[in-house]
């Protein structure tokens, strides 16, 4: 599971006891009303003001939680996508992922990074079941990020390529 979707899960169990603790206030303040401010002309309609508003909070709340319940759906449907493909990548490729030397794009799953580099990114076609390059014209020459880059390409292309 990623991080990601461990941080919406904690994020989904905080607000609902939020969501809890809101209704549980709100019972306990119309409970002790029990009818006599709504009676009163003073103090009557800024009674019934504080209850909208904490119906406002709990109807907003609620809003919250629908929102990380379809985030945490999408982050799944993500992770699933990365899997299914992971399922279909040559040896190498999940060998290098699982060492850490390159990382899945979870928009884009048939496409990686290599860990250290910045822009350039590593392409599996499947169609034409090759790895192919892309932005590394992009890369920082001074930072020795296209040595780490041309590395991994290099043993990618000398043992996928190839075949």
């Amino acid at each position: 599971m990623g991080n990601r979707l461990e941080i919406l899960k904690n994020s989904l169990k905080k607000k609902e006891e939020q969501l809890d603790k809101k209704f549980e206030e709100h019972f306990v303040d119309v409970k002790r009303a029990n009818g006599q401010p709504l009676n009163d002309k003073r103090n009557g309609q800024s009674t019934l003001n504080r209850w909208e508003r904490q119906d406002l909070a709990l109807r907003n709340l609620k809003k919250s939680i629908e929102k990380t319940k379809e985030a945490i759906e999408n982050e799944q449907f993500k992770v699933e996508g990365c899997e299914e493909v992971k399922s279909k990548l040559p040896q190498e490729l999940t060998t290098l992922l699982e060492e850490g030397k390159i990382t899945q794009w979870r928009k884009f799953p048939n496409r990686f990074f290599v860990v250290g580099v910045e822009r350039a990114r590593l392409v599996w076609d499947e169609k034409k079941e090759i790895v192919i390059h892309q932005y590394v014209n992009e890369i920082p020459y001074k930072t020795g990020q296209f040595e780490i880059f041309k590395e991994v390409f290099n043993h990618l292309n000398r043992t996928v390529n190839k075949k």
